[in-house]
């Protein structure tokens, strides 16, 4: 299975190297010199990752140059997990983890996870609430507990989150 573990920002320099937002809590093992990755339809080699502040900067394979890094710019990094490898931070989780899970709301089944869209900063729940499509930020705010074993995410009763017409109301 796959997991997007960052987003390829711009590139560095004249050769090849991108910066790289982080969306895993294991960069050292996932930008392991010789990791292979996934970005687009393609399979990228890790030579060479060095942290620059809150991001990496990354080397590939096979990319030597800005204007080929240029071309990967937006994209996301995936790596092929375990299912039943799991990460080390508790607040951390799989995609596989959390489609499926039953969304409660306020004490009451509301719906379920179908999808997560992962974003440059933040990733997104995508939610069935009663055969409506409702985007939620992934933020602790927002969603203050998810119980992997009990297979149930919790979402703050906030009007508008859930239900488009109480956002107009509020």
């Amino acid at each position: 299975m796959r997991v997007v573990i960052g987003w390829i920002g711009r590139p560095h320099g004249v050769r090849g190297e991108v910066a790289v937002d982080i969306r895993t809590d294991e960069p050292e093992r996932r930008f392991a010199i010789g990791a292979t990755l996934h970005c687009r339809d393609a399979e990228l080699t890790v030579v060479g990752a060095r942290r620059h502040g809150q991001r990496m900067l990354v080397r590939f394979a096979d990319i030597d140059d800005r204007t080929t890094a240029e071309e990967l710019a937006g994209s996301p990094l995936e790596a092929d997990v375990d299912v039943t490898e799991l990460p080390d931070d508790e607040d951390a989780f799989y995609d596989y983890q959390l489609r499926g899970m039953t969304v409660v709301s306020n004490g009451q089944d509301i719906g379920v996870v179908t999808d997560i869209r992962h974003g440059s900063h933040q990733d997104t729940l995508v939610l069935d609430v009663s055969g409506n499509e409702v985007l939620v930020p992934f933020v602790p705010s927002l969603v203050p507990h998810v119980d992997v074993n009990a297979s149930v995410l919790h979402v703050a009763d906030i009007a508008g989150l859930l239900d488009p017409d109480q956002a107009e109301e509020a």
